[in-house]
């Protein structure tokens, strides 16, 4: 039940489908974390080349591309080696997408305490157990 955000700047004149960004980070998810796409969501947002400054140079100058990707999952879902590997597809996959990709371009794992992080009104914690925190046996 991850939640994905990726802002992106395509290479110059590449043009890149937003879904198309989204279906490679469900995808990742999916096949590198062992996450489930249908409680995958997944919000894209393009940044103009002018507007993304790495090294302090617009990406525009470079004619490069750069991505921040984040996904929150729930703590202790996934090994240090998995998170590593999705680093390293993502980066991969992304740069397939977007035309050469700049090396200052991130992915982020960020993971989230069971009771603190949910959707659907419930928690992790209280989907893993089937009861809501706080409840009496």
């Amino acid at each position: 039940m991850p939640i994905i955000e990726v802002k992106y700047a395509a290479a110059q004149g590449r043009r890149v489908a937003r879904s198309d960004i989204a279906k490679a980070a469900s995808a990742l998810a999916a096949d590198v974390l062992g996450k489930s796409p249908a409680v995958t969501a997944v919000v894209v947002e393009e940044v103009a080349a002018q507007n993304w400054f790495c090294g302090g140079r617009a990406l525009a100058e470079s004619g490069l591309a750069s991505f921040w990707l984040s996904i929150r999952i729930t703590e202790g879902t996934n090994t240090r080696a998995e998170m590593g590997d999705f680093v390293a597809a993502t980066f991969s996959a992304m740069g397939s997408l977007l035309g050469p990709v700049h090396e200052e371009s991130y992915v982020h794992v960020m993971e989230a305490r069971g009771f603190a992080y949910g959707y659907g009104g419930r928690t992790q914690d209280e989907r893993e157990t089937g009861r809501r925190a706080g409840a009496t046996a």
